[in-house]
């Protein structure tokens, strides 16, 4: 994961070696260039080469093209007509943009931002000079002996443009074109794009349009052309990306769930803080908006040649889930919020229900999921990143209108590069072929060069930056000399501005795609002529890709140049080819043409899907009003078959605006047609809304449900959504959460009353009264953020006096049901409550009850309480025949009425005689009581450890102990003798952590765990990913003390599959490849044909193993967390 010492001094060397000479004046000027010879460059691609293992399809070839001294870290890159490569290096991440993972009591402070201000303030105040000794975790890169706020602004990222100069297919120059943005608020530099006039470049707060005024090829003047990008402190590598010249001439760009909330050049807001965006614009900024909304991170997207956008966003992480294929429409929500990622799950106020798994968004359609999202195509490959679309002469014949993205999982074994290709179904798509094309490298960015080649960025391995890269160059070995290769290339650094139109007009004819854009943009610049040319080809009906892209440049005509241009496309409203249809009414949508309403209401019920969803996609941008009627008759029709013409349909509806007449379709026959309406009218935030919550389809209901609570809320009405809890019968959690939160947030009288009189009725589902008792029990002062979607609410604080009279006799009546999870969440809601009157029951139940674990959360609640019967229950608890009740009662012990040197001669005399969980409760026990530092037991209990009378299974919590006390002499006597046991065995610091875990705990720590992650990399049973091996039956193959070494030090040992060996035999030779298999008897390796050969240890030199791509989970978690997971994968005996 960390560059060598080596690498960084060359690093730096060739940093330091870019001043040239200007011939003007004889002065020199520092032009950031880098050439390499010959001789340097074959070198290190002979090096490269035997630093890799690709296996590749079939008659497929790969080769370096830019090689490790030229490349640093690169992350987008995008190729230019004449083969020029520019890419982005980041410096900030390592260590000014911050991954949520790492700072967990960020979690909901992050969640709470809703604009760059609140970061940067928030930055201020968390990382201010005067907190400089609790963030000396924060480099002091400034050099002024404060760890602060003030580092965050030396980083700076980079853009360099590579450049083959002598043509011989190896680059040999690079030139530092930007090395800019480091304020405190900047992100990471994730895109890149070299326009016609202009350079553009995506890191976070700002999308910037910078410019060579001198020629020198160094960017010399920066504008925003839009400002607001990643809000929160999310997961890293969620900033902006994706940069592409669209098919219309605009720019689009995207930003992951760190959010957007800005507005355009005209003062519009858009307000999406909490997820992610694609947004778009002129090249200069203007026509601003926010083209597709509800990503999480999608790094980089692609129009295909019937200009659909097409991107694989990235999944949650969570246990069970899969990224997502996704065809991005004009006003689309996929769905996704960055709340829904983390904040609420490590509350012990809240819970753990996750909206985006519990309620499937992820998947692709299915009877019951949300109505607003537009849902995935397919779940697809793990980690996408880079992306692009065959433009026609990529590769070879056989890729003709494959996409490809690459699969970035932190290992170059399973990493790789997908081919895959999509087939119409309805108004979207479904996957039709797909392929992985390549492994054994980690790509990110892609791009298709002029002459055909697919390049790409190589990461080399993991996830953080290592101060060094490549570019490789993939190749079809059947395009060897292929005609259209070379037509296409010639085409691309062909001077189009002297070209006469009718010239121009055969490219728009070409197979390839970049070559017809080229075209368009040209003639689209040429004002009438242009025109004349692009309506020749529109009446030319023997070419389908020829008359888009004149349709497109007609709408670039009307959009820049003047309006009577569109007037040229109205015809083909009713064209022979269905697809010129659609493309006619989405390209006169795109400008809001207003003069064509009733064709587009016609071509509402054109037999064509495709036609009706831009017809629909048209007619609500340009807010034709009488097509109302026509829209919700595509609803009755569609009777909510397909999303996507749901989706087009109920936008449209809501852009008109005809908000009383949406809300009158609640007494609509079709239920198609309401849930239309309330899609449309969540568009609005309209209180409309209401009316819908008396539906007879329950599915409708919880749509009206979803859009009121949810996101920034229908405040006006959310007491009717609240008043549902007097008649619900409903079994169905989205509705039944929404309703008992509307209760909580409201939090009036009506409120609690009838929640209270819901958790008292015996014919509702049990899962939902313990929530709502739940509720009841944070009701005086509620969790910062929502109880369902996680949402930032803010703190809340009541009087709990009205709670506490009124709860009093329903919470002991509940004491008695016959339901043992609402007895339990009584107790708690008891203890949280504050209802003391409770406080003698709760007593009788730590004496008398036959549950333990009803017993350890009634000594809970009485610890909240703080009553007398705390000191009576205590060592009742602690003489009690169960184990984890007497835990529990230790743990309380300080707050009982012995005297304290009571208390701490029983807390020895249990360290040292009982057993190892009371142990463990007790040393930690100790170290709460008053003046613990100076107990004289202390030197005892370290002369035990000592002598090894102390059981390994007790140090974890021992450590925990002495760091509380904060007595830095016990501190450092316990880490000293805990190093002499490790010796020169670092992983034996953690061998406390071999025994004796919570299975249960490290079970949600593999599954949910957002710093360790272990699901997102490694698969088990039908779950999880895989960038690490799978971990069925994964006891019978390792040790605890394999398993922990596995965990703290990763990179001791590789599983086979999942990492890259360099074997220096006895021979001479060296060999590399993928390791298959490592054993007692020797080594076998996959090399790059696929071949896999095997070498017995008296052949091999020397073995060297690739750094392993899994963090250490040393960093992630803490010592119990490391304990449980490992007993936890310790019981994974079973294989399948």
């Amino acid at each position: 994961m960390y560059p060598t010492k080596f690498l960084k001094t060359l690093s730096i060397s060739l940093i330091g070696s870019f001043i040239l000479f200007a011939c003007q004046k004889n002065e020199p000027v520092d032009l950031r260039i880098k050439s390499l010879s010959k001789e340097e460059i074959q070198s290190q691609v002979a090096a490269a080469k035997t630093q890799v293992s690709p296996n590749l399809k079939e008659g497929l070839k790969l080769d370096v093209w830019a090689v490790d001294s030229l490349i640093f870290d690169p992350i987008s890159i995008h190729i230019t007509d004449d083969g020029s490569l520019y890419y982005t290096r980041t410096n900030r991440q390592k260590n000014s943009e911050f991954d949520i993972r790492g700072h967990q009591d960020w979690e909901i402070r992050s969640i709470s931002l809703q604009n760059i201000e609140d970061k940067r303030k928030f930055l201020h105040e968390e990382l201010s000079p005067e907190r400089s000794e609790i963030n000396s975790w924060l480099e002091d890169l400034n050099g002024d002996g404060s760890h602060d706020w003030r580092d965050m602004t030396v980083e700076k990222e980079q853009i360099f443009r590579v450049d083959d100069t002598d043509q011989d297919g190896y680059a040999d120059q690079y030139q530092m074109i930007v090395e800019d943005f480091n304020d405190e608020v900047t992100d990471v530099a994730g895109a890149v794009m070299k326009g016609e006039d202009a350079l553009f470049v995506g890191v976070g707060p700002d999308m910037w349009r910078m410019m060579d005024t001198n020629g020198d090829g160094i960017m010399d003047e920066k504008e925003s052309i839009s400002h607001g990008y990643a809000i929160h402190i999310g997961f890293g590598a969620h900033g902006m990306s994706g940069l592409e010249m669209g098919p219309d001439g605009r720019v689009y760009w995207g930003i992951g769930d760190i959010g957007f909330n800005g507005k355009g050049p005209d003062g519009k807001k858009w307000k999406y803080p909490n997820r992610g965006v694609i947004a778009r614009a002129n090249p200069d900024g203007s026509d601003f908006e926010i083209y597709a909304m509800g990503v999480r991170n999608t790094h980089e997207f692609v129009f295909d040649e019937h200009t659909n956008l097409i991107s694989v966003d990235n999944d949650g992480d969570h246990a069970g889930e899969k990224e997502r294929l996704v065809y991005i429409t004009n006003g689309s929500d996929t769905g996704w919020r960055i709340n829904w990622q983390f904040g609420k799950y490590r509350d012990p106020d809240n819970n753990r229900y996750k909206v985006w798994m519990d309620e499937r968004f992820f998947t692709p359609r299915w009877e019951k999921q949300a109505a607003f999202i537009t849902p995935p195509i397919a779940n697809y490959v793990s980690g996408p990143t880079g992306m692009v679309y065959n433009p026609g002469a990529g590769l070879g014949p056989r890729w003709k209108d494959h996409f490809f993205v690459v699969e970035f999982v932190g290992n170059a074994a399973n990493s790789g590069i997908h081919a895959f290709t999509l087939e119409p179904k309805g108004a979207t798509f479904e996957l039709k072929s797909t392929e992985r094309i390549a492994s054994g490298v980690l790509p990110t960015g892609m791009d298709f060069g002029p002459d055909g080649a697919l390049y790409f960025a190589d990461w080399i391995d993991g996830w953080g930056t290592k101060n060094y890269g490549r570019i490789w160059k993939l190749e079809d070995e059947s395009a060897d000399n292929w005609e259209l290769q070379q037509q296409t290339k010639q085409e691309l650094q062909a001077n189009y501005k002297t070209i006469a139109e009718d010239e121009l007009k055969s490219k728009l004819y070409h197979e390839d795609l970049r070559v017809r854009r080229k075209a368009q943009f040209e003639l689209a610049k040429r004002g009438a002529n242009g025109a004349a040319i692009f309506e020749q080809v529109l009446a030319d009906k023997n070419n389908q890709l020829a008359r888009i892209h004149a349709i497109v440049g007609l709408n670039q005509l009307a959009r820049l140049d003047d309006r009577k241009y569109a007037d040229e496309i109205v015809p083909y409203l009713q064209d022979e080819d269905a697809e010129i249809r659609a493309q006619a009414a989405k390209w006169l949508g795109d400008i809001r043409y207003d003069q064509v309403s009733s064709q587009l209401i016609q071509n509402l019920q054109d037999e064509n899907a495709r036609v009706r969803f831009f017809a629909a996609e048209a007619l609500g941008r340009a807010g034709h009003k009488e097509a109302f009627e026509g829209l919700v008759n595509l609803l009755e029709a569609n009777n909510d078959e397909d999303a996507y013409i749901r989706h087009a349909a109920s936008l449209a509806l809501a852009r008109i605006n005809e908000e009383e007449k949406i809300t009158q379709l609640y007494t609509h026959p079709s239920k198609a047609v309401r849930m239309g309406a309330v899609i449309a009218l969540r568009r609005l935030e309209s209180p409309g809304l209401s009316k819908f919550l008396a539906d007879s389809e329950e599915l409708i209901v919880a749509e009206a449900a979803r859009a009121i609570h949810d996101d920034f809320s229908v405040e006006a009405s959310l007491p009717d959504l609240a008043a549902l809890i007097t008649s619900t019968k409903s079994d169905f959690e989205p509705l039944v959460r929404r309703i008992i939160s509307a209760n909580q947030r409201l939090g009036g009288e009506q409120q609690l009353n009838d929640l209270l009189a819901y958790v008292s009725r015996n014919d509702i589902p049990q899962a939902m009264k313990s929530e709502a008792i739940a509720a009841l029990g944070t009701w005086s002062k509620p969790s910062l953020v929502d109880r369902v979607d996680g949402r930032y609410r803010g703190e809340v604080e009541r009087d709990p006096t009205l709670l506490r009279e009124k709860a009093r006799p329903v919470f002991l009546s509940l004491l008695t049901s016959n339901q043992a999870d609402a007895r339990l969440e009584v107790v708690k809601a008891i203890g949280k409550a504050g209802v003391r009157d409770a406080s003698s029951s709760l007593l009788s139940l730590v004496k008398s009850s036959s549950d333990s674990d009803m017993k350890v959360a009634a000594l809970q609640a009485l610890d909240r309480l703080q009553t007398d019967d705390l000191a009576e229950a205590i060592p009742i608890a602690m003489k009690d025949s169960n184990q984890a009740v007497r835990v529990a009662g230790l743990s309380l012990l300080s707050q009982s009425a012995l005297p304290l040197d009571q208390k701490q001669e029983l807390l020895l005399t249990i360290i040292r005689n009982q057993s190892n969980e009371e142990k463990r409760q007790a040393l930690l026990t100790l170290s709460t009581l008053e003046n613990s530092a100076s107990f004289e037991g202390w030197e005892t209990i370290l002369a035990d450890f000592k002598a090894d009378r102390i059981s390994s299974p007790i140090w974890v919590e021992l450590e925990e102990a002495i760091d509380k006390t904060g007595s830095e002499t016990l501190i450092s006597q316990f880490q000293q003798l805990l190093k002499e046991k490790a010796g020169d065995e670092n992983w034996r610091l953690f061998q406390g952590a071999l025994a004796e875990g919570n299975v249960r705990e490290g079970r949600t720590i593999f599954f949910q765990n957002q710093a360790a992650q272990c699901i997102r990399c490694h698969a088990y049973d039908d779950m999880g990913g895989n960038a690490g091996p799978r971990l069925n039956g994964i006891a019978r193959q390792l040790s605890r003390e394999e398993l922990l070494i596995a965990l703290v030090e990763p990179s001791a040992r590789l599983a086979p599959g999942y990492g890259f060996v360099t074997l220096e035999l006895e021979n001479g030779e060296t060999v590399s490849g993928t390791l298959e298999n490592d054993s007692a008897e020797g080594v076998s390796i996959k090399n790059g044909q696929g071949e896999i050969k095997s070498y017995s240890n008296a052949e091999i030199k020397e073995k060297k193993l690739a750094p392993s791509s899994m963090p250490s989970m040393a960093e992630m978690l803490n010592k119990r967390e490391i304990r449980d997971l490992v007993s936890f994968l310790s019981t994974l005996n079973r294989v399948e």
